[in-house]
């Protein structure tokens, strides 16, 4: 095959059964390897209305044997083309780590990473990339899991999750039924253990942006978290903060927001961390 590298506006390709699929991400700034553990059909506790995943069900089913085959392919690919692998990333179709197989897959990743590392042409580390909305780390496995592979392995960033500073925000662009606090707590005993990127949605919902008391919860959280974490074992390495960018099944329910309110908002948070000698880099994804 070959490797598409155009910046895509949806990833309609996971849809159709694939379990690896090759973009180019914005915030990786170049070719993503994709991982997707639900070929078949969403799997997430999550039901964000910005979310890009349209409503589908196939007969494809996940095998380890062929997320093995399928990324050593697109490596062997990127190797060929002379392509620059940025990351190996488990995304998809819904929340990785309500997988059964997420466990053996992670793994599994963990093996193949080295492959990628080791290809002639690549001038640069390609990171092991964990995107997750934070519920798995309400089960002890899977925060065990997680805390170990990011202590252990410094080449596996987990981005995690963190949309909403308050309960009614977050029931309005996450819509989970796990609450607010109990996640939120998680969230900071994770953090103050393991290195992990913060990542945040700004998007307007039916057209209204976050409340202010929204963007200070948020921004003191953010604070609190990173503080927390350079206090202990943990680390943040940068917080995301992106925009809506592609199409979703609930449109126009979530919306994009200006650039400058997401530019005003991450100078507000470099601000708070100046004052408080925190030096967590922000990064801003239009």
């Amino acid at each position: 095959m070959t490797l598409n590298i155009t910046p895509v506006k949806n990833h309609r390709e996971r849809e159709k059964g694939i379990i690896i699929y090759p973009v180019y991400s914005r915030r990786s700034g170049g070719i993503s390897l994709g991982i997707n553990l639900f070929p078949d059909k969403k799997n997430c506790q999550f039901n964000c209305p910005y979310c890009e995943v349209f409503p589908f069900s196939n007969n494809a089913g996940f095998s380890l044997e062929q997320m093995q085959n399928d990324l050593l392919s697109a490596i062997e690919t990127a190797h060929k083309e002379k392509r620059i692998i940025k990351d190996i990333c488990f995304s998809g179709n819904g929340e990785p780590t309500l997988s059964p197989a997420f466990t053996e897959a992670l793994k599994l990743a963990e093996d193949l990473h080295l492959t990628a590392c080791n290809t002639n042409d690549q001038t640069s580390t390609p990171e092991l990339v964990v995107i997750t909305n934070g519920t798995g780390l309400l089960q002890p496995q899977i925060f065990s899991l997680l805390e170990h592979t990011a202590v252990t392995n410094p080449s596996l960033n987990i981005w995690l999750k963190l949309d909403a500073g308050t309960p009614e925000w977050y029931k309005k662009i996450n819509r989970c039924p796990h609450p607010h606090e109990n996640l939120i707590e998680k969230i900071k005993e994770f953090a103050s253990s393991a290195p992990v990127t913060i990542q945040t949605m700004l998007c307007a919902i039916n057209n209204e942006p976050p409340p202010e008391a929204e963007a200070k919860a948020w921004e003191t959280l953010v604070c609190e978290l990173a503080a927390n974490a350079a206090a202990n074992s943990g680390k943040i390495r940068k917080i995301q903060i992106y925009g809506k960018a592609r199409p979703s099944p609930e449109d126009p329910l979530a919306s994009e927001l200006p650039a400058d309110y997401l530019e005003k908002r991450g100078a507000s948070l470099l601000q708070a961390f100046a004052e408080k000698s925190i030096n967590t880099p922000v990064e801003i994804y239009l």
